[in-house]
């Protein structure tokens, strides 16, 4: 079974999950910049005595496909451990069986075309 797990954490907290990942030698990742906002709805900045309410919240989102549900359970223990703060806005994994894979140059499927080639 392929299972992608996507993270989505604080900007801060990037670099330490991509090297949580490639010391858990998950082949490959995305990363995208993100906005949003979680249970509770952004936060009030003061700035120059002025209250600014930030509703949407700068984050990072993290995908990654693997390859079994244990590598599965093996990601999300490294992003959870390397993104974890304790505070608020930490941010969420979630993992998705996927229903297919198919790598583009070679045409391979299915758990081929995520494996790593030498």
């Amino acid at each position: 079974m392929i299972i992608k797990v996507e993270a989505i954490v604080r900007e801060e907290k990037c670099e330490a999950v991509m090297q949580a990942l490639e010391d858990l030698q998950v082949n490959g990742l995305t990363v995208s910049r993100v906005e949003g906002y979680g249970a509770q709805r952004g936060s009030d900045n003061w700035t120059k005595g002025m209250k600014l309410e930030e509703r949407m919240k700068q984050k990072v989102k993290i995908e990654v496909v693997v390859s079994s549900e244990d590598w599965a359970d093996l990601t999300e223990k490294a992003i959870r451990k390397a993104a974890y703060t304790g505070d608020y806005g930490d941010g969420k994994i979630f993992t998705y069986e996927v229903r297919s894979a198919q790598k583009i140059r070679t045409g391979e499927t299915g758990y081929d075309a995520i494996q790593r080639q030498e």
